[in-house]
């Protein structure tokens, strides 16, 4: 894990008529804030990747599809500095995933179909406040490549 980072199990509710998929209630140990929400789609092997948010925490869930989801912790004052983190998001994982600001992330769309990204950010989207770098940029020591275990 990677400090400040929060995985919050999500409830599903299914019956004969369909299902509802819990994403942040306002009372949650970690809404902050509202900004806005937006859905990122990403088609099977496509990476978006990597951002770094300076003031924005995000709240990311998968309600449809699955994507491989990474996270690196660059943060010289943090105690998981150079740390990688990679969890596999979707219905059949269906979790919160808390990004606090200033940890690199990105994602990668696995499976057959387009996956959609939830994304509830503490603040309202400012281009000034995120940079970006290219999926293989050398100074994070990640390759996005299918890893055959």
């Amino acid at each position: 894990m990677i400090d400040g980072v929060v995985v919050t199990p999500l409830k599903q509710i299914c019956d004969e008529r369909g299902k509802v998929m819990h994403m942040l209630r306002s009372d949650s140990a970690v809404f902050k804030s509202f900004g806005e929400i937006y859905f990122s789609g990403v088609y099977p092997g496509v990476v978006k990747a990597w951002h770094i948010h300076k003031k924005m925490v995000l709240n990311y869930a998968v309600p449809h599809g699955r994507i491989k989801f990474v996270l690196y912790d660059d943060r010289t004052e943090s105690k998981t500095r150079g740390k990688v983190m990679e969890i596999f998001l979707g219905p059949d994982n269906y979790c919160l995933v808390t990004v606090p600001p200033m940890v690199w992330n990105g994602f990668k769309g696995v499976g057959t179909e387009m996956a959609i990204v939830a994304n509830c950010a503490s603040i309202p989207h400012d281009p000034q406040e995120i940079e970006r770098k290219d999926p293989l940029d050398p100074s994070i020591p990640y390759q996005w490549e299918l890893k055959n275990r």
